[in-house]
C-alpha cells in the first residue's frame, strides 16, 4: 500500500479501536466518588478552624500543622478530580484539548504543591515513624510517576506516558482507599482491643494508621500493574 492510499483512507478504518474497559462506567463512578470525598473532606478545612481538625496536630504549633495540611488539602482536592478525568479516554479521545488542560492543572495545581506539602506534612505529623516513612514514600512515588508521565508526554512517548499516568493515578486515588482500609484494619483489629493492646482504643488506632498507610498505596500500585498486565493494549 503506497502513501496516498493510507492518506486517504477513511478515518473509521485508521482510528484506534478503543479498550472496552474504558467504556464502562467505571471512569464515571471514579469521578464521582471523587468529587464526594472532596465535598466531604474540604469543609472542615475551608472554615480553618484547628479545633475541628480531622488530624491530630502538633501540640507545640496547632496552627501552623493546619495551615500547612488545609493547602494540602485544597491541592490536593485539585489533584484527585483532574486525576479522575485524566484516565476518562472518551474525554481524552473526543476532547484532547481539555485533556491536555486538566493534565496540567493536575500537574502544575494539583501534584507538585500537593505533594511537595505533604512530603513536609508527613515529617511533623504525630503518627507513627512507620506511617511517617510510608507517606514519605507514597509521595515521592506520586511525584516521580506525574512527572515521568509529563516528561514521557513532550518526548510524544506515549505509551510509557499512560503507563505513568496509571501509576500516578492509583498513588492519588490511594488516599480514598486508605479510608476503607482504616474500616476494614479496625474490624480486624477490634477482637484483639482487650488482650493484645490491653483495653487500649488509641494504641489501636496508631498500628491502624501506620497500616492503612502502608495498605493503601501499595494496594493500589499492585492493583494498578495487575491491571496493566491484563490489558497491554489500553497503553496504544
Amino acid at each position: 500500500m503506497n502513501m496516498q492510499a493510507v492518506l486517504d483512507k477513511p478515518k473509521s478504518q485508521t482510528a484506534p479501536v478503543r479498550s472496552k474497559w474504558y467504556r464502562s462506567p467505571w471512569n464515571i463512578v471514579f469521578l464521582v466518588i471523587a468529587v464526594l470525598f472532596v465535598a466531604a473532606r474540604l469543609p472542615f478545612y475551608l472554615a480553618y478552624d484547628y479545633t475541628h481538625s480531622v488530624v491530630h496536630l502538633q501540640p507545640s504549633f496547632p496552627k501552623a500543622h493546619y495551615l500547612l495540611m488545609t493547602m494540602h488539602v485544597l491541592f490536593g482536592s485539585i489533584a484527585i478530580v483532574t486525576c479522575s478525568l485524566q484516565v476518562w479516554p472518551w474525554l481524552r479521545n473526543n476532547y484532547p484539548k481539555v485533556h491536555r488542560i486538566t493534565g496540567r492543572i493536575y500537574v502544575l495545581a494539583g501534584v507538585l504543591p500537593s505533594g511537595l506539602l505533604a512530603l513536609t506534612a508527613s515529617v511533623v505529623s504525630t503518627v507513627a515513624v512507620g506511617g511517617k516513612v510510608g507517606n514519605v514514600l507514597l509521595s515521592l512515588l506520586w511525584l516521580a510517576s506525574t512527572f515521568a508521565g509529563l516528561y514521557y508526554a513532550r518526548k510524544r512517548r506515549m505509551r510509557e506516558h499512560r503507563r505513568m499516568m496509571i501509576y500516578s493515578f492509583a498513588l492519588c486515588w490511594s488516599i480514598i482507599e486508605n479510608r476503607l482500609w482504616i474500616g476494614i484494619l479496625f474490624l480486624c483489629l477490634l477482637p484483639f482491643k482487650k488482650g493484645y493492646y490491653h483495653g487500649s482504643i488509641d494504641a489501636m488506632f496508631s498500628d491502624i494508621a501506620v497500616a492503612s498507610i502502608w495498605t493503601g498505596w501499595v494496594v493500589s500500585l499492585l492493583i494498578a500493574q495487575w491491571w496493566l498486565d491484563r490489558k497491554p493494549n489500553a497503553l496504544t
